[in-house]
């Protein structure tokens, strides 16, 4: 496999014309109501939600419902954030009336309001707002609306606002836990720190690269999972003065390159754990196994480059040797390189070499552990790998030695014996032989086994039987595929159903929810 080095173009890219805006449904744009007053009439649990996020948006909020319509939760809102006489920003300020049109004059609020079931109540509300060119909205009745309130994501300063225009409000409320689970909350922590430093970004250093410079490597922070401290704002600030004190567009040095050995689980990508995730929204360069999937790519972030340096039995594969090359070079780049591995990290991956290697080379590097196929085999046969009735010991070990064969420098005695779960990775080119030397060793020929072939993806298949039986059942199902071999007595219910007529080998049409 021929390595992709870092290059610059051999001529000058042809400019291209920018591709126009696709149409919008709507405007995105984010209004500032700070110490504005805001006019909100009803007393619904509804209307509690819409004054509860004006107020929090800095409004004064000028509340008009009677107080025998109050809803519970106005109730509250009111006790919590109320206040009497003059308006105050971020609160609220309740009027024992309904609203009327004298109170909608021109400049008098930055937004109006209104729930209400009435057709015609909602219509003359928004007649009296437009007029006084106040921008309105009626809840729920989209045609006397000139904004709507979407899904909010709230890291404040940074606040992400999702809309689907009210064609399906339950789709937006998912797309804002999905948005939720990629932010870390102390994001905010992070945001407000960048506006803290802002003006002296501004005042020392120079447009362009330096600025451009010392915010990426801000940014490199600004997703970690914990909050900023002192210790981070003191060294923000140090990169400013030794930036400013550079001679004018000398940035060298500045953005440091670093390493994350991400674990990609066994291949559904929503089995990725979010810190995984994360790293690769936040990554540079990709280096990538064969045996990652597609769905978990597409998690990745969108500029990133993408390298396959897959390593599969009987195939062509890129050296261990060019893919440390590979992790050095870009990251003392400057890159932030993510080395996707499927599974875990930490199991039967390589990673020992990696590390070793960058350690060596005094680059940074950080572990994401990943979903092992092991977890995802007990998935697969929805059982538990340490069931106390039948297992005392669970056991990782590989399939193969360093040569192909089957490895020797293990305890096979101590493998043969019961009461244990053992899960043989990268073994379906053994299966014959690690049965017979099992049973040599002196375990039953009818102790359980479960294998499974593509754990977790749409094409997942899996049978179980007895040890004698191995090498048949893991030929049923195929060697062109990644196999993994389960031994032990967990798997019994599995070999009994297949020995009852029972269909040894299916492909998953549950493994999502079994996963789960």
């Amino acid at each position: 496999m021929s390595l992709t080095p870092i290059v610059s173009p051999s001529k000058d890219p042809t400019p291209a014309r920018p591709k126009r805006m696709g149409e919008l449904s709507v405007l995105p744009v984010f209004f500032s109501l700070k110490g504005r007053r805001a006019l909100m009439a009803g007393g619904s649990a509804a209307a509690a939600w819409k004054a509860e996020m004006l107020a929090a948006a800095g409004a004064a909020v000028e509340l008009y419902a009677p107080a025998d319509t109050l809803d519970g939760e106005m109730t509250a809102l009111i006790a919590e954030i109320g206040t009497m006489g003059e308006p105050q920003a971020g609160a609220i300020r309740h009027h024992d009336r309904p609203w009327a049109v004298d109170l909608l004059l021109p400049g008098r609020y930055a937004l109006a309001i209104l729930d209400t079931e009435s057709e015609a109540e909602g219509q003359a509300f928004a007649c009296a707002a437009r007029a006084a060119s106040i921008p309105v909205n009626v809840i729920d009745k989209p045609a006397f609306c000139d904004f709507a309130f979407g899904s909010i994501v709230n890291r404040s300063p940074v606040v992400i606002g999702i809309s689907t225009f009210g064609a399906a409000p339950i789709l937006g409320q998912a797309i804002r836990r999905r948005i939720e689970t990629l932010l870390p909350p102390a994001l905010s922590g992070w945001a407000a720190l960048a506006a803290k430093l802002r003006s002296a970004t501004m005042e020392r250093l120079s447009a362009g690269a330096e600025r451009r410079a010392f915010w990426e490597r801000f940014t490199d922070k600004a997703f970690l999972t914990r909050a900023p401290n002192a210790g981070d704002e003191r060294e923000a600030a140090r990169l400013v003065e030794e930036l400013a004190a550079r001679p004018a567009g000398d940035v060298s040095g500045v953005k440091t390159g670093k390493v994350t050995l991400v674990g990609a689980g066994p291949g559904e990508a929503e089995l990725l754990t979010l810190k995984a995730v994360r790293a690769l929204q936040a990554a540079d360069v990709i280096l990538f196994d064969d045996l990652v999937s597609d769905g978990v790519l597409e998690l990745a972030r969108r500029e990133a480059k993408r390298m396959l340096v897959g390593k599969r039995a009987a195939r062509e594969s890129c050296r261990q040797e060019d893919i440390n090359a590979l992790m050095v070079q870009f990251a003392k780049a400057g890159k932030s390189v993510v080395r996707l591995k499927s599974g875990d990290v930490s199991v039967f991956g390589r990673a020992g070499e990696e590390l070793k290697e960058l350690k060596a080379e005094g680059i940074p590097v950080s572990i994401v552990p990943g979903i092992t196929a092991a977890s995802a085999l007990a998935a697969c046969f929805n059982v538990s790998l340490t069931h106390r009735d039948h297992a005392q010991e669970l056991r990782f070990v590989t399939g193969h030695s360093k040569k192909g064969g089957l490895p020797e420098d293990i305890d096979w005695p101590a493998l043969a014996r019961p009461g244990a779960t053992t899960i043989f990775y990268m073994g379906g080119r053994m299966a014959g032989r690690i049965a017979a030397r099992l049973i040599t060793d002196g375990l039953s020929p009818d102790m359980p086994v479960g294998v499974a072939a593509n754990l977790s993806r749409e094409d997942e298949t899996r049978a179980a039987g007895r040890l004698a039986d191995l090498e048949t059942i893991v030929a049923g199902i195929g060697l062109d595929r990644p196999i993994l071999i389960g031994v032990g007595a967990v798997f019994g219910a599995a070999a009994d159903m297949a020995e009852q007529g029972g269909v040894e080998a299916t492909q998953s049409s549950d493994r999502t929810a079994r996963a789960g």
